[in-house]
């Protein structure tokens, strides 16, 4: 069996997970995420402890992996949560969260609003900061994707929306 899905998830107190019809339902602090089982993973819920197994064929094993490993960030995102942090380099780049908008100014012709999708949270500290905030793992790095997307870093100058822990490999410029 798979190395990964070997591992049991330890369910803390306070969170509830249900496992119904192929359907899985993780109940926290945070939120409720919920998750469809594919063919071929069992999920066993009992004593505090959550183990993903396969049933079927022998290439299921990845996919227990893969499982438990969603299914343990799911048990993360509803008692923690996630958070991505962007950074905005360059003059005049600004970020101000309003609700459930993020209104952005990037050097283009025309500022940029960006709408939140739902479940997630951003927060902009300083002007040049956005924190993105939420349950879902996946959700959380997709909009702090679409964000990034809107002007990525270039290497020559290091300008642009980029994470807090990137690091960009600058180039030197074209010598005469």
């Amino acid at each position: 069996m798979s190395r990964v899905a070997k591992a049991p998830v330890e369910i803390p107190s306070g969170v509830e997970i249900a496992v119904a019809a192929r359907a899985v339902r993780v109940k926290g602090k945070n939120g409720e995420l919920s998750f469809d089982l594919p063919d071929g993973v069992d999920l066993k819920v009992e004593e505090g402890v959550a183990r993903a197994e396969p049933t079927g064929r022998e290439k299921n094993l990845a996919m227990a992996g893969t499982v438990r490993a969603i299914v343990a960030n799911m048990v993360h995102g509803v008692t923690e949560g996630f958070e991505r942090k962007l950074e905005l380099v360059g003059v005049g780049y600004r970020a101000q969260a309003q609700g459930q908008k993020l209104n952005l100014s990037l050097g283009f012709s025309h500022p940029i609003d960006y709408a939140v999708p739902d479940g997630v949270t951003v927060e902009t500290p300083s002007q040049t900061e956005i924190l993105v905030k939420g349950a879902d793992k996946q959700v959380v790095g997709q909009a702090a994707a679409e964000i990034r997307a809107f002007r990525p870093p270039e290497p020559y100058k290091g300008k642009g929306v980029r994470y807090a822990d990137e690091r960009i490999i600058r180039k030197e410029a074209k010598k005469k």
